[in-house]
């Protein structure tokens, strides 16, 4: 936890961090270098002043309650449904409305065109709607049949 000495929420919920000379740091943020390519490695804890404070290089490397702490943080923070299901599409033209599966539930969303389907990596997807919201796909060929063969008509 190299310059890290106790990390812990204050009664608003806030995060406060004490630093290794024990100087108090109030509503710190994480923010993720790599959220997508890398979510558990580099993370930064900011202060309101948008500086960094403290560096972490694992989120692995944290004692339990901190990881814990950071992780619901972060899921707080940063909205990327996963995908873990197409259910339905009601094109297969751009724009076509989806109707997804998703690890936060059910929704619906607008897809403008093709470009809006971004590869990220080993058979990983973001998928922008048209307001916006971005979801992730992290594995195109871990879904089942009928989502696979839904979304190769528009990749």
């Amino acid at each position: 936890m190299s310059n890290i000495q106790s990390l812990a929420r204050n009664p608003f919920g806030r995060l406060i961090l004490v630093d290794a000379a024990g100087q108090t740091h109030d509503n710190v943020t994480p923010v993720r270098a790599h959220p997508l390519s890398a979510p558990e490695e580099g993370i930064s804890l900011v202060g309101t002043d948008g500086h960094e404070i403290a560096w972490i290089d694992r989120l692995g490397d944290l004692p339990e309650a901190v990881r814990t702490l950071l992780r619901d943080e972060l899921d707080h923070r940063e909205v990327t449904p996963t995908v873990l299901k197409l259910l339905a599409v009601s094109t297969f033209s751009t724009p076509s409305q989806w109707t997804v599966e998703t690890d936060r539930g059910a929704t619906e969303f607008i897809l403008k065109s093709e470009e809006d389907i971004r590869r990220i990596g080993e058979g990983r997807l973001l998928i922008a709607s048209s307001h916006g919201l971005h979801f992730l796909v992290p594995d195109r060929f871990s879904l089942d049949r009928h989502s696979r063969k839904l979304l190769e008509r528009f990749l």
